[in-house]
């Protein structure tokens, strides 16, 4: 057994210096010096392993594992998703049928503001809620770079976008993972959770249109903003507060869509956004023969097909029933129970498990690749044909392959050796400040680690312990941790590569982390001033879950 150390020397100031240096490199050579994404990742990885060993003294061997044990995460579930999502886009777009679906989204509207508000919002909150793990900018930065829009702002504005769903996504994962190393109730946290983000789901439709098109050409189209926003709000409220954590975002996103599209029946704005070289054009001009309703269904049914498995996939009885035919359990050698997290992160001494599950059934990659199967034999695509595409997606997409292989494992080496904990515990020494940065010590937990699950679990137990020290509710700064945490989806490095994939856009990751980083620190800061409000100030307090 070896325990983690959170000031192996002997000052805080220097171990956390330490502590930062694989995020440092890893941004600093990203964005900074603009290498490309695998070899930055790499850099990252090997600083991450060299400060590891040498100076939190974590055995060579045991940090060797965990870098492998990173690796196998980022292929399986991660990479899993990725592949079959622009395999299925790669089919669609071969057969002509993209072109149809871009053509349809336009009979809706062809104002780009309201397309990106639909598309990256409205659409992106379903399969958040219905998978997440990445999901969500996969599709919609496919369905973005396909309507035209410039691969900068398909990936950017796709990260923005999937940031107020973020906390109940996958069915309410981060909730319920939170609820496990917190022992909170399950409902409070939810029901906590439910009273910050629904604001910035609110915020976040603006926020969005106005990154994309700026303060007058948002005021332009505030009215469908805002039903946007309001439409996904008060659901995700009720239903957080009044049922549980596992359908808020499906429902909310369902129910925004549908509001959305029925309001723009009644109402377009007088003048249509184009992109850069698009002609604007004024409500009501003449617009090409639409295209037979036949053949815009045949256009969305692969998109169908996907949200139903993928919605079917998460269902925690479908999830439970393919994992007790199919899941492969493989303890990490010289890892598993063999790291030792101690106070304060955690009340009492606890051996961190590491357990590869390979449930390659269940897994929602897997989801994917089916509904893209499925959709391939329904366009008429065969068998053969299918195998040369995927071969062709799999040597397009190699390279993101290694870089999300390489940044988890940059994760899960902080994680198992104690330097995302001393990073942590740094933000915990802010006293009567700490609402304001416990919320952004989430930020930082999903930043390292790529979701908003797995900063729950690492940073979940500090901050009820931290909240108890200063007699804050637990609750509150629990469900703070992963409201703050939504913020960091944007910037985390393995979000930004999934979104210059599904863009075609490899080797500009730094362009996209340069484009999303101030986004993603405001919006986090205005989390963490809400949740300062909550503990202090009347009627923010009475909002706080008891």
């Amino acid at each position: 057994m070896w325990p983690q150390s959170y000031d192996p020397l002997h000052n805080v100031v220097l171990s956390t210096a330490c502590a930062a240096l694989p995020v440092l490199v890893l941004l600093g050579t990203l964005a900074v010096l603009r290498v490309k994404a695998h070899v930055a990742a790499l850099l990252g990885l090997a600083t991450a392993l060299v400060v590891a060993v040498a100076v939190f003294g974590m055995p060579a061997r045991m940090a060797l594992g965990t870098a492998v044990y990173g690796v196998a995460y980022g292929l399986f579930p991660i990479g899993w998703i990725v592949l079959n999502v622009i395999f299925l886009y790669h089919l669609t777009d071969q057969r002509g049928l993209f072109a149809i679906l871009r053509e349809s989204i336009t009979t809706v509207t062809r104002d780009r503001r309201l397309q990106l508000l639909l598309v990256a919002f409205c659409f992106g909150a379903f399969f958040e809620g219905a998978s997440g793990f990445g999901t969500p900018v996969a599709v919609t930065g496919a369905i973005l770079i396909g309507l035209g829009f410039p691969p900068l702002l398909a990936s950017g504005l796709s990260l923005i976008a999937n940031t107020a769903p973020v906390a109940f996504g996958a069915l309410g994962t981060p909730i319920i993972a939170l609820q496990s190393v917190t022992e909170l109730d399950l409902r409070q946290l939810s029901a906590m959770v439910g009273r910050q983000l629904p604001f910035f789901s609110v915020i976040v439709p603006f926020w969005l249109v106005c990154a994309f098109a700026g303060v007058r050409g948002t005021l332009e189209v505030w009215p469908a903003i805002l039903v946007a926003g309001v439409s996904f709000a008060v659901p995700q409220f009720l239903i957080s507060n009044y049922h549980g954590p596992w359908l808020v975002d499906v429902v909310a996103a369902v129910v925004s869509i549908g509001a959305v599209t029925l309001f723009l029946k009644v109402w377009q704005p007088r003048t249509h956004w184009a992109l850069d070289g698009e002609p604007a054009a004024r409500a009501g001009t003449a617009t090409a023969a639409a295209t037979p309703r036949r053949e815009v269904i045949r256009a969305w049914v692969p998109w169908l097909i996907l949200s139903v498995l993928v919605f079917a996939w998460g269902l925690p009885q479908t999830k439970a029933a393919l994992d007790a035919i199919s899941i492969v359990r493989v303890p990490v050698p010289a890892l598993h129970n063999l790291v030792q997290r101690v106070p304060p992160v955690v009340p009492t001494p606890k051996p961190e498990p590491a357990v590869f599950n390979l449930n390659w059934l269940s897994a929602t990659g897997s989801g994917i690749l089916v509904a893209a199967l499925v959709a391939g034999l329904v366009m008429g695509c065969r068998p053969r044909e299918l195998a040369r595409a995927y071969w062709s997606t799999l040597k397009l997409v190699r390279f993101s392959l290694l870089t999300i292989a390489a940044m988890l494992a940059i994760g899960f080496t902080t994680r198992y050796s104690g330097l995302d904990a001393t990073l942590g515990l740094a933000f915990a020494r802010t006293g009567w400040l700490y609402p304001f940065f416990g919320t952004l010590l989430g930020w930082l937990g999903v930043a390292l680690t790529g979701s908003d699950t797995s900063s729950n679990v690492l940073f979940g137990s500090l901050q009820r312990i931290t909240a108890e020290q200063l007699l804050l509710s637990p609750t509150l700064m629990a469900a703070a941790n992963s409201s703050g945490g939504v913020m960091g989806k944007m910037v985390d490095a393995q979000s930004i590569v999934v979104a210059s994939t599904a863009t075609r856009w490899y080797g500009h990751e730094g362009d996209i982390l340069r484009y999303v980083f101030f986004h993603s620190l405001v919006l986090a800061c205005l989390v963490g001033l809400l949740v300062l409000l909550q503990a202090y100030v009347y009627p923010f307090s009475a909002l706080v879950v008891r």
